[in-house]
């Protein structure tokens, strides 16, 4: 299935039922008196999310939900029937914003969770509510209020405890596929990764994290190069950034410290928050190095990239290092729950 991360819907709150102007009518009793009911209130539409759901692909044609409105009062104080709420779902990590002014709503991060989007009117009030000393048979009553009406922007954002960063053919697909159950595409040209791929990295016993794959970034992404920055979004919400940087790339003529420096340059011009997020720099593609000069290589990067936090060298191929390296974010991740970060 196409992955689609954004998508404008409309939603429609139900209208209220019309109160009642209606009077009592009894054989032998001549002056009944009022007795319009109220109107029953609108519908809501919710957004409900769903783990089952990983796209936004259901919305990409059916784009209006509106909710049942309310039923009219009628005689003898009868209130009408209220409407029936319109739960749609979404998956979970959902954005909501109003597309006019760009306002976020709120976010689903759980399955089940449910955010109110549109509010359905109110009934109308009966005649019976404005019987008084002075107006003993008033024929006044109120109609049923509008429902809320809202155009939505909806944005996917994937929920991942790690997300892979790096620039195309880096080897990002790759070493998600060597350390959890993922499949996504691996090829030898860029941009094999069209969109964001999840997958489950299982840790020893029932330790377990999501790890995130992204589209990679070349210079010039801002602008629209290559892929865009499009996707970088869903790192927002991630514990931790691996940069991968291509060990082997001098070998065929490319330069892993220029990459690594654009990709930086990408998401600093990108988001502050972004760039300041934890990252760890991982050297892939050791395998293609000489046993002894491997270590001397990753030096090498972390020396010339200025790289002050964590360093790994690994193999995503082979699966040289990648034990060690997903046992550290187990215990980083770990580490950073139970501090409440």
């Amino acid at each position: 299935m196409k992955f689609v991360d954004e998508v404008t819907i409309t939603v429609e709150g139900g209208r209220g039922g019309d109160g009642s102007a209606s009077f009592r009518r009894e054989k032998y009793i001549p002056r009944g008196g009022p007795d319009g009911g109220d109107g029953g209130r609108g519908g809501s539409v919710y957004l409900e999310g769903d783990e089952g759901l990983n796209t936004l692909a259901d919305y990409r044609h059916d784009r209006y939900f509106a909710a049942e409105p309310g039923q009219h009062g009628s005689g003898r104080q009868c209130t009408g029937r209220s409407g029936a709420d319109r739960a749609v779902r979404v998956p979970v990590g959902t954005a909501v914003s109003v597309e006019e002014t760009g306002e976020l709503i709120g976010e689903i991060t759980a399955h089940g969770e449910r955010l109110l989007v549109a509010k359905g009117g109110g009934g109308g009030l009966g005649n019976v509510h404005f019987k008084s000393s002075t107006n003993r048979a008033p024929e006044r009553c109120t109609p049923g209020g509008e429902g809320e009406r809202r155009t939505l922007q909806l944005e996917l954002r994937v929920l991942a405890d790690v997300g892979l960063l790096g620039p195309p053919n880096v080897g990002k697909s790759t070493l998600l596929r060597a350390v959890s159950a993922a499949k996504p595409r691996v090829a030898d040209y860029p941009f094999t990764t069209l969109h964001p791929h999840l997958g489950v990295v299982r840790v020893g016993g029932d330790a377990s994290f999501v790890m995130a794959d992204i589209p990679g970034l070349i210079e010039g992404a801002a602008e629209g190069a290559g892929l865009g920055i499009h996707f970088l979004k869903h790192l927002g919400r991630t514990g931790l950034i691996l940069h991968l940087v291509d060990g082997a790339a001098e070998a065929s003529g490319g330069d892993p410290v220029a990459g690594a420096r654009a990709v930086i340059e990408e998401i600093e011009r990108y988001s502050e928050a972004l760039a300041a997020k934890p990252r760890w720099l991982v050297v892939n593609r050791l395998d293609t190095v000489p046993r002894e000069e491997r270590e001397a290589r990753v030096e090498e990067i972390r020396r010339a990239l200025g790289w002050d936090g964590p360093v790994y060298g690994i193999s995503a191929l082979s699966g040289e290092g990648t034990r060690e390296l997903c046992a550290d974010i187990m215990r980083y991740l770990d580490e950073q729950r139970e501090s409440g970060q």
